[in-house]
């Protein structure tokens, strides 16, 4: 998984999968909100009601601030969150 954070024009933070990139526009897919919390930060659906059969969306470049990486928990708990497959955590037993 590609995983990215999205600044919008409209002052959400997004965090989704990044499918492709194009000259003018992005695609992603999955999309959360970050959401400060009393705990840091929770996410919440983006665009809740998408189809589930055709979840990409398609961003015009004017409309993103600007697109980084995000932290490595972060990606994980985002990757927890989409995938299929339950991963163990990396904590070892003693």
């Amino acid at each position: 998984m590609n995983v990215t954070l999205l600044r919008i024009i409209t002052g959400e933070e997004v965090i989704a999968e990044l499918v492709a990139e194009e000259e003018t526009s992005i695609t992603v897919k999955n999309g959360l909100v970050v959401m400060p919390n009393a705990n840091g930060v929770g996410f919440a659906p983006w665009a809740s009601v998408i189809s589930k059969h055709k979840p990409e969306i398609v961003i015009d470049r004017k409309f993103i601030v600007y697109m980084v990486e995000c932290e490595d928990g972060v990606v994980e708990k985002y990757e927890s969150i989409f995938s299929p497959i339950e991963t163990p955590s990396k904590k070892l037993i003693l």
